[in-house]
């Protein structure tokens, strides 16, 4: 199992850290080109649509979402 890799970003004027598996942070970069913002930009609205959830699991699931959309890059059967 690969090393969590650690980021720190800044959410709210607060400074927070996130350790997700490297394959989580390549979606959610694709996912942050893909809409034209930062990295921290995506973090934001997915910290500020997560409810309850923890922040790194809330990325987790976002970048799942997104790696299943069929309009995702690379999206298809062989993925």
């Amino acid at each position: 199992m690969p090393a969590l890799r650690k980021r720190s970003v800044l959410l709210s004027g607060h400074a927070t850290s996130i350790a997700l598996e490297p394959e989580f942070w390549a979606v959610l970069e694709e996912m942050a080109r893909a809409r034209s913002t930062s990295l921290a930009g995506l973090i934001g609205r997915i910290d500020a649509q997560r409810g309850e959830r923890a922040l790194a699991s809330a990325c987790r699931v976002a970048a799942l979402k997104y790696a299943q959309e069929p309009t995702a890059p690379g999206a298809g059967p062989g993925r």
